[in-house]
């Protein structure tokens, strides 16, 4: 399919379900892309409607043409003297967005709105992010060409503008 870099924009979620009977929910987000994890810091107090504004950055290097590439989003309520609670998740595709930016350079998602499926199936709130794929630049042999910064042994172009 591609290599590159895909960069996920958590931004908040709203209307959470939370099963907290002491005070507010701390929510935190584990987002997972294949066998990479990134955690969110935890919104401590927030309740139902938590702001995180993280930006999170995953290697792709896939190989499979018909590989089915989603982002999982598993919401989860911090708590000090138990187990962390599962408040729910979203699953988004991003098959067509690697598609896209191979063949593009670049493909963006802008933040939207997708829905949070809790335990029981049901929908239970909403979580607002973006994503952003940007293709590696790849010589004639397979290589990644290194003309730009490492970011996580991936190379990622840094451009200034001048005015």
């Amino acid at each position: 399919m591609g290599r590159g870099l895909l960069e996920v924009h958590l931004v908040d979620a709203k209307g959470l379900s939370g099963t907290d009977f002491l005070g507010k929910i701390d929510p935190y987000v584990i987002v997972q892309y294949r066998s990479q994890e990134r955690k969110s810091r935890t919104a401590r107090d927030a309740g139902r409607n938590p702001s995180w504004n993280e930006v999170f950055r995953f290697q792709i290097n896939s190989s499979a043409a018909n590989g089915q590439d989603k982002l999982v989003f598993r919401i989860m309520d911090h708590d000090n003297f138990s187990r962390h609670d599962f408040l729910g998740q979203a699953t988004i595709s991003v098959t067509g967005l690697i598609s896209m930016g191979m063949e593009s350079g670049k493909s963006q998602l802008n933040p939207a709105k997708y829905r949070v499926v809790t335990a029981d199936n049901s929908y239970h709130g909403e979580i607002k992010i973006g994503i952003t794929f940007t293709a590696a630049k790849v010589d004639a042999h397979g290589k990644v060409e290194e003309d730009g910064a490492q970011v996580g042994g991936w190379t990622h172009r840094f451009r200034e503008h001048k005015a």
